[in-house]
């Protein structure tokens, strides 16, 4: 069933969060707006109570509202083919935006489902394009964030046409070190909210070649694996695997 952030009631405690006192505000919308500019935005963004593992934010073909930025948490999107099979488009994490390629259809082409307890800014979209019309940074913003997306499926396609599966797993925990760096946290010991299933589904690998990657890298020092806790003993090595040129490209974020 989906779950409907913009249900929550706005007198609750829980939207009196501002956007100001956010840790990634750095990644988000408000980010480059002047004070003022950001508490227009703030009255229109709706906050989510905490949402359960394996609830949806939407489904694929859903009518298009809103797009959301996740505060916490973990979410995975993902499309059905016509065959009627999961391709998971990509992983969300906080002070991501989801949903930025809705934004010229009438339907999300993508369901969006929660893979941790998770909670999200809700931005109506309506009111968010009206509100850019009188905030011209805003909508500089946002044009950032969708070029931001276009280049991240754009070297997601490079990753699946060019890699080997060794170099595919390697740059995935290297753009996940990337962004818990980003975010404040360690790039080396951190927690996959996804299964490996969901990893070879998004690499476009069988999920036991993803073990055994994974159980190689062990072998080789390079990982050291706890159920869902990685501990990354040499980001060096796993960036010389993964065939990147540039040893940390803030753009993978």
């Amino acid at each position: 069933m989906t779950v409907k952030p913009h249900s929550v009631d706005k007198a609750h405690p829980f939207n009196e969060f501002k956007c100001s006192n956010c840790g990634l505000l750095s990644l988000c919308l408000p980010f480059s707006l002047k004070p003022n500019e950001a508490e227009q935005l703030e009255k229109i963004i709706e906050k989510s109570p905490p949402l359960k593992k394996a609830s949806h934010l939407f489904h694929q073909g859903e009518p298009f509202t809103s797009i959301f930025a996740v505060r916490a948490g973990t979410i995975k999107t993902y499309t059905v083919t016509n065959q009627g099979e999961e391709q998971i488009t990509g992983f969300y994490f906080p002070g991501d935006l989801i949903a930025l390629n809705a934004i010229d259809t009438l339907h999300y082409p993508i369901s969006a489902k929660v893979l941790e307890t998770t909670t999200v800014c809700e931005i109506p979209y309506d009111q968010l394009d009206r509100l850019s019309d009188q905030v011209p940074e805003l909508r500089r913003q946002l044009i950032r964030s969708m070029g931001k997306e276009i280049r991240e499926e754009q070297q997601m396609m490079l990753l699946l046409s060019k890699k080997t599966a060794e170099e595919r797993v390697a740059t995935f925990l290297l753009k996940l070190s990337d962004r818990y760096k980003r975010r404040g946290y360690s790039p080396s010991i951190f927690r996959l909210s996804m299964s490996r299933n969901e990893i070879g589904n998004y690499l476009g690998l069988a999920v036991e070649t993803v073990s055994r990657i994974f159980s190689r890298f062990q072998k080789q020092h390079l990982i050291k694996v706890e159920g869902k806790e990685i501990e990354v003993l040499s980001l060096e090595e796993l960036r010389h695997i993964s065939g990147e040129i540039r040893s940390n490209d803030s753009s993978n974020d």
